[in-house]
C-alpha cells in the first residue's frame, strides 16, 4: 500500500497522523494568512483610486510675489469733475411765458442755457450773475439789477446739448430805476406796444430778443 495511507517508521502510526495533520494545519494558516494581506492590498488599492483628486487647490504663490487686481465687470469707471464752461460753449436764450399779454396778466421772464460742446461743464448762473433787460425801440424800460436785493449764487452743471432753465419771474410793467426802488412806479405804455428782453449771465449775452406784446 501507499505509504502515504500507511506510514512506515519506529513511532506508531498515530504519531505520524498527528505530525501530517499539524502540518497540514500550518499550510492552511500560511495560506490563509497570504489571502487576507492579499485581500486587504487589493481594498487598499480600490480605496485609493475612488478618491477625487482636488483640482482646485491653489499653487502656493512665490515669496515676494505681486498679486493681480480684481477685475468686475460691473465697477463704474472713475469720471473727473466737469471743467468751467467755456464762453463760446454757452448758449444764453431770453423766455417769455407767452408772446402777448392782456392788460391783466403779467409776463414771466426766465432764461434757458444749453451747453453745445460735446462735454459737461460747469458756470456760475445764480441770481448775481443774471441780468434781465426790457427794451422798447432805443429806449431803456427795465433792468433786473436796478432794485434787486440778496442776489444768490450758484454753480450749475450744464450736460451737452440739454438746455436748463431759470425759475421765472414777473415783470410789473414799470420802468426801473435805482433812485425809484422804494416808491410806486408808473406803468409803461401798453395798447399794443412792443417790447423787447434780452438776459445776460455773466459775460454771456442772449444772441436774440424776446419779443413781446403789452395789449
Amino acid at each position: 500500500m501507499s505509504t502515504f495511507k500507511n506510514p512506515v517508521g519506529p513511532q506508531p502510526s498515530k504519531v505520524y497522523w498527528r505530525r501530517r495533520l499539524v502540518a497540514l494545519l500550518a499550510l492552511l494558516v500560511f495560506i490563509l494568512v497570504i489571502v487576507m494581506i492579499v485581500s486587504a492590498l487589493g481594498r487598499a488599492n480600490a480605496d485609493g483610486a475612488a478618491s477625487p483628486i482636488n483640482t482646485t487647490t491653489s499653487t502656493p504663490k512665490a515669496a515676494g510675489s505681486t498679486p493681480k487686481p480684481t477685475t468686475s465687470s460691473t465697477a463704474k469707471p472713475i469720471t473727473a469733475e466737469p471743467e468751467a464752461c467755456a464762453t463760446g460753449d454757452v448758449k444764453v436764450v431770453a423766455v417769455t411765458d407767452a408772446s402777448s399779454y392782456g392788460s391783466d396778466t403779467d409776463p414771466k421772464l426766465s432764461l434757458t442755457l444749453t451747453n453745445t460742446s460735446d462735454a459737461a461743464c460747469t458756470i456760475e448762473a445764480g441770481s448775481d450773475v443774471q441780468k434781465y433787460t426790457i427794451t422798447s425801440g432805443k429806449d431803456l424800460i427795465w433792468s433786473s439789477t436796478d432794485c434787486q436785493t440778496k442776489p444768490v449764487a450758484s454753480t450749475v452743471t450744464l450736460e451737452p446739448g440739454k438746455a436748463l432753465a431759470s425759475d421765472p419771474f414777473a415783470w410789473d410793467r414799470t420802468r426801473s430805476d435805482p433812485k425809484t426802488c422804494d416808491s410806486t412806479r408808473d406803468k409803461v405804455t401798453a395798447d399794443g406796444a412792443s417790447y423787447h428782453l434780452d438776459v445776460t449771465v455773466g459775460k454771456i449775452t442772449s444772441t436774440d430778443s424776446k419779443q413781446f406784446i403789452l395789449k
